[in-house]
């Protein structure tokens, strides 16, 4: 559930970068979590591992100045 919330913060063209280091924040400790419980090749781990990369690609380019995103 944590994983579709911050899939779609991120995907949301209008979501501030408070929300975004929200999702990004709620990724960490999700996989965190996924990785101790489940190892790291659990299909689930590996899909917060993914939404975790792009929720950081999308954070990283709000938060560069000058990105066309911005």
């Amino acid at each position: 559930m944590k994983k579709l919330y911050a899939r779609a913060l991120y995907h949301d063209t209008g979501t501030t970068l408070d929300d975004l280091r929200q999702a990004v924040t709620m990724l960490e400790k999700t996989d965190r979590t996924a990785r101790r419980v489940f190892g790291g090749e659990y299909p689930l781990t590996v899909g917060v591992g993914g939404a975790l990369r792009k929720a950081r690609e999308a954070l990283s380019a709000r938060e560069t100045p000058g990105s066309a995103a911005a």
